[in-house]
């Protein structure tokens, strides 16, 4: 059992860090009104592992204050990422509709971040568009071809199914 526990918190920082370094790596388009931010294809990791949950917001939380996000960015960002990976998971057993709680959850609340907590004038409907495209390319394109090449390695890198 302990060894379960510790799997899990293994498992969530280093999906965290991984994260954070995606997002400095690829500063320039992680941050700011139109972004493809391509640690959002990690999204697609509660399917593999619960302990990307966890692992996941904080590593959203941490990006969004290292990025110099405003404080309402940093608690609505990363709870639209908090949300997406919860629906991913309870969408494991579908590979297409998996896709889909990262993409909705960000497409509806970053619009609203971006107004209320930039001053973005931009049509709300307009960002939900903009901000949908960089979803779609970051989860449904590199999200896609991530689960794909890491379900060939499942059991190598996150142990037997089930165990958690």
């Amino acid at each position: 059992m302990k060894e379960n526990k510790v799997l899990f918190l293994t498992q969530a920082a280093l999906i965290a860090a991984v994260y954070v370094v995606l997002c400095v790596a690829f500063a320039p388009i992680s941050y700011g009104e139109v972004q493809v931010r391509v640690a959002e294809a990690l999204v697609i990791l509660p399917f593999f592992t619960p302990a990307a949950i966890p692992g996941l917001f904080i590593g959203c939380l941490l990006s969004n204050l290292i990025g110099g996000s405003v404080l309402v960015d940093v608690v609505f960002g990363s709870l639209a990422t908090l949300l997406g990976a919860v629906g991913t998971y309870y969408l494991r057993k579908n590979k297409v509709l998996l896709l889909l709680p990262p993409i909705v959850a960000n497409t509806v609340i970053v619009p609203f971040v971006l107004r209320f907590g930039y001053g973005v004038l931009l049509p709300i409907p307009f960002m939900m568009l903009t901000v949908g495209i960089g979803e779609v390319i970051a989860v449904a394109i590199l999200g896609s071809v991530l689960l794909n090449v890491l379900a060939r390695y499942r059991g190598i890198l996150f142990g037997k199914p089930g165990v958690l």
